[in-house]
């Protein structure tokens, strides 16, 4: 079970938190919004994913709490966090994003996000969800969890987190080839993949999955 970060932990030192947004501007003004907090410091910010990736799994910044966009440069926060799970298991994701239709929420919540922050929540929101998480809760913010719970529409829980991150790739206008060599798989696979998720979704053609991705707010990559 897990029981969060013990008292005597978070008595002892501040919860060590890491940003990352391709924003300069959200990146300062969440580091000085953590800093006024005497729990907390803010141990490191990333403009993109793959230099978070690089610091974390080698261990050069050690965290108790991530705070991910899902919109990078490179790879999305929902593939940052696939990739540092076997690195980095104890530090607990947040999601912090504009993109809050509710096959995303559900997908980040069963790649193990802690919570699912909408950017458009008061900036004092995210602190309190810091220590929620911190303490073993999951969080949604108030906005995102009624359409999470309630879409009665669920045939994007039935994709692998590998389809879901080619269909992010699809819906994005990429051609098989570049899907093929950004998730190392052959071309061949990944159009067999493409047939897959559209007979899940039950669509027939790539207009229709481009209407779905809409109608569900599922994020490009």
């Amino acid at each position: 079970m897990d029981r969060g970060l013990s008292s005597s932990t978070t008595s002892t030192r501040r919860l060590r938190i890491a940003l990352v947004d391709d924003h300069a501007v959200v990146r300062a003004g969440y580091r000085r919004l953590v800093e006024l907090e005497d729990d907390m410091e803010m141990v490191a910010d990333f403009p993109d994913a793959e230099r978070a990736y690089a610091a974390m799994a080698r261990g050069g910044v050690r965290t108790d709490i991530l705070v991910a966009d899902l919109s990078l440069p490179d790879w999305s926060g929902l593939e940052l966090m696939r990739r540092l799970r076997p690195h980095a298991s104890a530090t607990r994701t947040v999601v912090f994003s504009m993109h809050c239709g509710a096959a995303i929420v559900r997908q980040c919540l069963r790649a193990g996000a802690r919570a699912f922050v909408s950017k458009t929540s008061p900036p004092e929101f995210l602190v309190g969800v810091l220590r929620r998480v911190a303490n073993g809760e999951v969080v949604l913010s108030s906005d995102l969890s009624a359409e999470a719970e309630n879409d009665v529409d669920l045939q994007c829980d039935h994709l692998s987190a590998t389809e879901f991150s080619i269909l992010q790739r699809l819906v994005a206008g990429r051609g098989l080839d570049d899907i093929a060599r950004a998730v190392h798989l052959s071309t061949r696979t990944v159009a067999n993949y493409q047939s897959d998720i559209r007979r899940k979704l039950g669509l027939r053609s790539a207009a229709d999955l481009l209407d779905y991705a809409r109608r569900h707010r599922i994020v490009p990559l």
